[in-house]
């Protein structure tokens, strides 16, 4: 009799303490359970972190520098054929000036839009693209480049073969490049300019 007592005096205990073994062991499933989200969620604050970095990187100096001298390529074509077509034509400063000017554009436009053609855009959704990544750069460029080629004495009035007007024309777009490439990376960093292209990329 005793002993049957004993045992039904442990056994509220053992009960109690199986109970408090059942508690932890499901609260020890309630955070491994939570390991996945947490774990998730890292991934995701990671990535989220990653994403903020490359669009962030999207203004850098480098990014702005590369889109300025692809911009340059196309405007340094057309800025140096108006130039030599004018001076070699004997056309008046301002004709030389405008025709610089047209044909930079034309060659800005179309550097730009035969990547954007490559990617399977339209022509005409092309052309908006770069109308949309190049207009500010092209213009900045221009001013830049015809400015100093005006502004320099008898750099307009020099011929083909005199070594002042090649000097002032690369000088102009030297000049250039540094005051665009300011321009680029805050247009870049506002997801405009030459940021537009880069989903064709």
């Amino acid at each position: 009799m005793e002993h049957s007592a004993h045992q039904e005096h442990e056994h509220p205990a053992q009960h109690a303490h199986h109970e408090q073994q059942h508690t932890h062991h499901a609260h020890h499933e309630q955070q491994h359970g939570h390991h996945p989200d947490h774990a998730q969620h890292t991934g995701h604050a990671q990535h989220t972190g990653h994403a903020q970095h490359h669009h962030g990187g999207g203004g850098s100096w480098r990014t702005a520098a590369q889109a300025t001298l692809h911009c340059l390529t196309g405007c340094a074509i057309g800025e140096v054929l108006g130039q030599v077509i004018g001076v070699g034509f004997g056309l008046h400063n301002g004709a030389t000036v405008v025709l610089s000017i047209a044909l930079a554009f034309v060659f800005g436009y179309a550097l730009t839009m035969r990547g954007v053609l490559k990617a399977g855009l339209p022509f005409r959704d092309a052309l908006k693209v770069a109308l949309a990544a190049d207009t500010v750069s092209i213009i900045v460029m221009e001013l830049i480049d015809n400015g100093v080629m005006v502004a320099v004495p008898g750099a307009m009035d020099a011929g083909l073969g005199q070594l002042l007007f090649w000097l002032s024309l690369a000088g102009s777009l030297v000049l250039a490049f540094l005051v665009t490439v300011p321009v680029n990376r805050w247009l870049i960093g506002r997801g405009r300019g030459h940021a537009v292209v880069h989903a064709y990329h």
